[in-house]
C-alpha cells in the first residue's frame, strides 16, 4: 500500500497518450465512484469491470449498480509508483490498482489493466504490485508491493496477459522502492532495499537487454483503432495508432515513435459542450441557468457594431471536427441592438459596505443590457455630489469619492439612453476609528432604584456602533444601538457593569464597579486650588487620588473603612464626593436606625471638614485641604427690592389677565358662539351702516361697545341655525369685565413703574377691540 505522506490523492486524472481522456472519482451519495471520458469532460461514464477474475471466474457485475472503481494515486516520490501509471510511448496501456462493486474501497485492492483505453479491463493481479514500463511499453515489469522480503519479479511481453516469474536475488530483499533509468526506451531497473531492518541499503541493477535479440522491423508492429464502446470519432477525429505485437521481442529503440493517422469527423451534438450561462437538461440539452439572460450582451456592444450571440452551445476544446452541425451549434454574429439599459449594478471596488473617512471609496457602475456608449450614467453619492458620465465604457476603471462625514449614505447610480433609464441604490457605511470609551456610572447606587448608565465615545461620531450591556451577574448581555441604558439592582454588594461598543472592526470596553446600598449619606468635596495643578484628568490618577483622600478622612474621624467610599469625579476644576454606608451588624432590618446612625457619621465628617481638619500631602511641598463643598439653588426668580410686593402681585394679575385676552382673540374663530357672534355682526352692520357715511354707527366707547353687544346678544341669542340655538350669554358677561379690568390693571401698573411688556399687551388688547 502507498505511504500516504508518499502519494498524492487525485480526483481528477489525465491519461497519457491519448488527448481528452480523463479519469475522474466522484463523492455522490457517501459513495466514490470512477467515471471516464474521452471528450475533455463533456460526457461522462462508469467503468465497465471485467468479465472474469484473474483465475477465470465469471464476474456478475452490471452497470450502474456495480462498476470497476481506481485509486487514482499518483507518485510524489521518485523512487516509488503510484497505484496507477500510463505512458505517451505506449497510448491505451493503463495499469492501476482498484476493487469492483458499488463504490471504491480500499479492501479486496486488485491491479488491472486496459489495452484499449479503458473500454475493457483484466485484472492482473490480486494483490498490489508496482507497475513499470520498458522497452516503450513493449514489456510490463510487476513487483510485489509488501512488507516482507522478497527476491522475485514478474516480466510480460504481451500487456499483461501472461506473466513469467525472475529471480533478482539470491537473498531476499525488504524493497523501498523500484527506479527506471531515464528516457522512454529504458531496458535498465533498479531495485533498493535492504536485507534487514539494521543494514545499509543494497542497491540491485538489471539489465534486460538479453531477454530482447533484436531490433524490431516493420513486421513487428501492428496498429489499432482509439475508439469509445465502438464510436471511433473522439474529439472529432479518428485516430489509429501503432504498437509492437505481443509474441515479437525485439527492442524498439530510440528511433520508435508512436506513429498515428488521424481523419476529420462531421461534427454532431457530441462535439459541443454547454456555453457559459446554460446548463444541461437530463435531456441533453443546454438551456440558460437560473442566473443568465441570454439577452445580455457585451458593455462595449454599441450601435452600428456586432457581437456573437450564443446558440447555447460551443465546441469542445481542442476538437477538430468539421461540417456536420456546425452551422447550427455555433455562435451566430449580429448587429447590436438598440434597446434601453437593464441590469445596472453599483459595487464598491472592495465589495463591502463600508468604508473609512477621508479614505477614497471606488465605486464601479457596470450595464447589463443597453448601448453602453450611449447611455449616460450618473453617480449620486448621498453627501450632495454626485458626477455624470456620457457613457459606461469611459468609467471602466471606477469612480472615486471621499467622505467627510461619519454616516450612513444611500449612494445611487442612474443610467439613461433615449429609450429609457435604470437604477441602482447601494447603502454605504462611513466610519471612523473608535479610539476611546468610558463608561459613566453612578460611583453607588440605591437598591431597586433606576441607575442610568452612559456610554461616552472618543470621537463621539463613529458611524453605526452596537453597544453590548453586562450588567451584574447576568449570564446574556443586554445589546442596544443607544449609548445609554437604564438598570436597577435587587441585592446590596458590589456589582461590575461592562459595557463593549462595536464599531466596524474595532471593539473597545470598559468596566465599573457600583456598590448598592439600601441607605447611604453622601456629600461632594472640594478642593486647594493647587490640585488642580497636579491634576492629569486620567483614571488611574483619580483611583489612587481617592484612596488617599478616603485614608485622610479615616485617620481625622475615626469612620470605618468599610462604611466610607470616595470617588474622584472627571474633569477640572477637581471634584470627589464620599459616600457613608450604614453599619449593618447595628442597624440590620432597622431602617430609623440606619438612617439616625448615617446622619451621625455626616455630622462627624462635615466637622472635621469644615474645621479644615482633612488635609494630604500629593507631593513634597504640595499640602492639599479638604473641604465641604457648600452648594445654593440658583434663584428662580428676581429676588431684588427695585419691585414691592403689591407691584409684583399687580404682575402676575396683569399676566393672567392678558393671557386670557390674548387666548379668546386668536383662538375666537375656533369657539362656536364666537363664530356666530362675528358672522352676525358682520351682517348687521352691513344692514346699519350707509355707504355715504361708514363711521358713523361705529362705537366710540367702551360703553357704546358693550351696549351694542348686549343688543346683538339679545336678537341672536334665540335665533335658530341649523337645528340647534346658540346663546351668547358667556361671551355677555365675560369680555366687557376683561376689558374694564385690563385697562385699570394696567393704568394702575403703568402709573407705578413702566414695563414694556404691558405696552405690547395694551396694544394687542385695542387691536382686539377694533378687529370685534
Amino acid at each position: 500500500v502507498i505511504d500516504s505522506f508518499q502519494a498524492v490523492l487525485c480526483l481528477l486524472l489525465q491519461v497519457a497518450g491519448i488527448k481528452g481522456m480523463f479519469l475522474a472519482n466522484k463523492k455522490t451519495d457517501n459513495q466514490v465512484k470512477t467515471y471516464i471520458t474521452y471528450n475533455r469532460g463533456r460526457d461522462w461514464r462508469l467503468l465497465q469491470a471485467p468479465s472474469k477474475d484473474l483465475r477465470g471466474n465469471n464476474i456478475h457485475c452490471v452497470l450502474p449498480y456495480c462498476s470497476l472503481h481506481l485509486h487514482l494515486h499518483v507518485s510524489a516520490n521518485p523512487y516509488t509508483s503510484g497505484n496507477i501509471a500510463s505512458k505517451d510511448s505506449a497510448p491505451g496501456i493503463i495499469v492501476t490498482s482498484g476493487s469492483i462493486g458499488a463504490e471504491l474501497t480500499s479492501t479486496n485492492v486488485s491491479v488491472f489493466i486496459t489495452s484499449d483505453a479503458g473500454n475493457t479491463w483484466r485484472q492482473i493481479f490480486d494483490e498490489e504490485y508496482a507497475v513499470l514500463y520498458l522497452n516503450q511499453g513493449g514489456a510490463l515489469v510487476a513487483i510485489r508491493h509488501t512488507p516482507l522480503p522478497i527476491r522475485h519479479l514478474w516480466l510480460s511481453f504481451d500487456e499483461g496477459r501472461q506473466w513469467n516469474k525472475y529471480s533478482f536475488t539470491n537473498s531476499p530483499l525488504f524493497v523501498d522502492g523500484v527506479l527506471g533509468e531515464p528516457g522512454e526506451e529504458t531496458l535498465i531497473m533498479t531495485i533498493f532495499g535492504h536485507v534487514s531492518h539494521r543494514s545499509e541499503w543494497q542497491l540491485v541493477k538489471i539489465d534486460f537487454r538479453s531477454i530482447f535479440n533484436r531490433r524490431c522491423t516493420e513486421a513487428d508492429y501492428q496498429t489499432w483503432h482509439l475508439h469509445n464502446q465502438g464510436e471511433p470519432c473522439l474529439m472529432g477525429v479518428k485516430r489509429i495508432y501503432r504498437k509492437v505485437k505481443p509474441t515479437a521481442r525485439c527492442v524498439m529503440g530510440k528511433t520508435y515513435t508512436v506513429s498515428m493517422t488521424s481523419g476529420p469527423c462531421d461534427c454532431t451534438e457530441a462535439d459541443f459542450e454547454c456555453d457559459y450561462g446554460y446548463e444541461r437538461r437530463t435531456d441533453g440539452k443546454c438551456t440558460p441557468a437560473f442566473w443568465f439572460h441570454p439577452s445580455s450582451m457585451s458593455r462595449s456592444c454599441t450601435t452600428g457594431m456586432t457581437f456573437l450571440n450564443s446558440t447555447g452551445y460551443r465546441k469542445v476544446v481542442s476538437n477538430n471536427c468539421t461540417a456536420g452541425v456546425i452551422a447550427e451549434y455555433t455562435a451566430r454574429r449580429q448587429q447590436c441592438p438598440i434597446q434601453a439599459p437593464k441590469g445596472l449594478h453599483l459595487v464598491t471596488s472592495e465589495g463591502t459596505l463600508t468604508a473609512t473617512l477621508g479614505t477614497n471609496v471606488t465605486f464601479l457602475v457596470f450595464l447589463e443590457e443597453g448601448d453602453g456608449a450611449r447611455t449616460s450614467i450618473t453617480l449620486d453619492f448621498g453627501d450632495g455630489h454626485a458626477l455624470t458620465y456620457s457613457n459606461v465604457s469611459s468609467i471602466e476603471d471606477g469612480i472615486k469619492h471621499v467622505y467627510k462625514a461619519v454616516g450612513i449614505y444611500r449612494v445611487t447610480a442612474t443610467g439613461e439612453n433615449s429609450l429609457g433609464s435604470e437604477s441602482a441604490v447601494l447603502y454605504l457605511h462611513v466610519t471612523c476609528q473608535l479610539e476611546y470609551i468610558h463608561l459613566a456610572a453612578p460611583f453607588v447606587a440605591v437598591k431597586n432604584k433606576e441607575v442610568n448608565l452612559t456610554a461616552v465615545l472618543l470621537p463621539s461620531q463613529v458611524g453605526t456602533v452596537t453597544y453590548i450591556w453586562w450588567i451584574g451577574n447576568n449570564t446574556e448581555p443586554v445589546i442596544t444601538l443607544e449609548g445609554s441604558v437604564a438598570c436597577t439592582f435587587s441585592r446590596e454588594g458590589i456589582n461590575t457593569v461592562t459595557v463593549q461598543v462595536s464599531a466596524g472592526n474595532t471593539i473597545l470596553q470598559d468596566r465599573k464597579t457600583i456598590a448598592v446600598h439600601e441607605y447611604f449619606r453622601s456629600h461632594l468635596l472640594a478642593f486647594s486650588s493647587n490640585l488642580d495643578d497636579y491634576n492629569p484628568d486620567v483614571a488611574e490618577w483619580r483611583l489612587d487620588v481617592s484612596r488617599v483622600i478616603k485614608n485622610s478622612l479615616i485617620q481625622a474621624t475615626g469612620v470605618r473603612e468599610d462604611q466610607l467610599l470616595v470617588t474622584i469625579l472627571p474633569g477640572l476644576p477637581t471634584a470627589a464626593e464620599f459616600f457613608l454606608l450604614p453599619d449593618k451588624q447595628l442597624t440590620e432590618g432597622k431602617p430609623e436606625k440606619s438612617a439616625a446612625h448615617l446622619d451621625q457619621l455626616s455630622e462627624v465628617l462635615l466637622s472635621a471638614l469644615n474645621q479644615n481638619l482633612v488635609r494630604f500631602t500629593l507631593r513634597p511641598g504640595v499640602q492639599v485641604t479638604v473641604y465641604a463643598a457648600h452648594l445654593s439653588a440658583a434663584p428662580l426668580v428676581d429676588t431684588s427690592e427695585n419691585h414691592s410686593g403689591s407691584a409684583m402681585l399687580m404682575l402676575l394679575s396683569v399676566v393672567v389677565v392678558g393671557l386670557a385676552v390674548f387666548v379668546i382673540y386668536k383662538f375666537k374663530r375656533k369657539i362656536p358662539g364666537l363664530n356666530v357672534y362675528a358672522q352676525m355682526q358682520n351682517e348687521k352692520e352691513q344692514e346699519m351702516i350707509s355707504p355715504a357715511r361708514p363711521t358713523e354707527s361705529t362705537p366710540d366707547s367702551q360703553r357704546d361697545l358693550v351696549t351694542s353687544l348686549e343688543i346683538l346678544d339679545t336678537e341672536f341669542n334665540t335665533r335658530p341655525i341649523g337645528n340647534c340655538s346658540f346663546r351668547f350669554s358667556l361671551l355677555r358677561f365675560m369680555l366687557p369685565p376683561l376689558v374694564v379690568v385690563f385697562h385699570a390693571v394696567a393704568s394702575t401698573w403703568l402709573l407705578h413703574e413702566a414695563h414694556p411688556v404691558f405696552l405690547i399687551l395694551c396694544f394687542s388688547e385695542e387691536q382686539w377691540v377694533q378687529s370685534t
